[in-house]
């Protein structure tokens, strides 16, 4: 049985790299050292976007969870992404994790869906193949609306629904079909954890959630678990204060041209923070901007976290 609880902050951590551009073990033991000491951090999600997972071999894959296990001396679930395009790939992915030391996985959508769609009833096969196949417990993956990988209403119940699924990361971009579809979600499947993954919309979706589930956690840890408690209790007008005071860093990271430039704003945050020594990261990912990296450091300042 599934005892996993994520009705928190869950951080999806970045991968730390060495300069020549290697996986660096070393700060990955830093890093979760440091997510792992806040209360209110029940999990890390690793391998996703923010943690360039389908950028490494599956050996690095490996390792990488190897090591975050370790940082928190296996006091936390570390959660794998799991993203093979094909679910026969994808179950082999998931044994690799569960070797490694995963407690769970995020299931992402197989990626040909992003641009040309799926047939109906295949993301519900995915789930039940990964899960009867491997055991592991599994959280569903919600894709942005102007995507093609993202779920109707019946098909998110019907995965929600499935044995070995226990939670939901909803990152579905568009706030009618949120308050639309999380109320009934919840109503049906009153046991799922539901969990936000709307960096840029945290403030919307917090009243409505168990936790977050986001690349944010592994910047700014302390006021998002604020944010999140002050969800829980109904206060906006903390919850709008938090908002507020973070925004500035929300532009920084997330206000860009390409939402996948919030993985290398993340790092250059947590280097201004003195949690990384550097920003590296790996192709098709480039540097920022020149300036870049200072101006997240002022943003950072005035939220109070450097």
């Amino acid at each position: 049985m599934n005892n996993i609880d994520l009705r928190g902050l869950v951080p999806a951590p970045v991968t730390p790299f060495t300069r020549d551009g290697e996986v660096d073990h070393k700060a990955i033991h830093k890093l979760g050292a440091w997510l792992g000491s806040f209360d209110g951090v029940k999990g890390l999600v690793v391998l996703g976007h923010a943690g360039e997972g389908t950028f490494m071999t599956s050996e690095e894959q490996m390792s990488v969870i190897r090591s975050f296990v370790e940082s928190t001396d296996g006091r936390l679930p570390v959660i794998a992404g799991i993203t093979g395009e094909g679910t026969k790939v994808a179950v082999e992915e998931t044994k690799r994790a569960i070797s490694a030391g995963a407690s769970a996985g995020l299931v992402y959508p197989s990626h040909g869906w992003l641009r040309f769609g799926f047939q109906e009833g295949a993301p519900q096969d995915r789930y039940k193949t990964i899960h009867e196949e491997t055991g592991l417990p599994l959280i569903l993956f919600q894709y942005p609306d102007v995507t093609k990988a993202s779920y109707n209403l019946d098909t998110l119940l019907e995965i929600a629904a499935q044995p070995g699924v226990f939670a939901m990361k909803n990152g579905v971009r568009n706030m009618r079909r949120w308050d639309t579809e999380i109320p009934i979600i919840r109503r049906e499947n009153p046991d799922l954890q539901v969990l936000t993954c709307h960096d840029e919309y945290l403030l919307h979706t917090m009243f409505d959630v168990d936790g977050a589930l986001v690349g944010y956690g592994g910047l700014t840890p302390e006021p998002l678990i604020e944010l999140i408690a002050a969800g829980k209790r109904q206060d906006y007008k903390a919850a709008r204060a938090i908002h507020d005071r973070l925004f500035p860093v929300t532009q920084n990271v997330y206000h860009r041209g390409s939402h996948m430039e919030g993985t290398v704003a993340l790092k250059e945050g947590l280097v201004a923070r003195g949690i990384l020594e550097h920003a590296t990261v790996r192709s098709p990912l480039l540097p920022l901007q020149e300036g870049a990296s200072e101006e997240i450091k002022k943003a950072l300042q005035s939220a109070g976290l450097i």
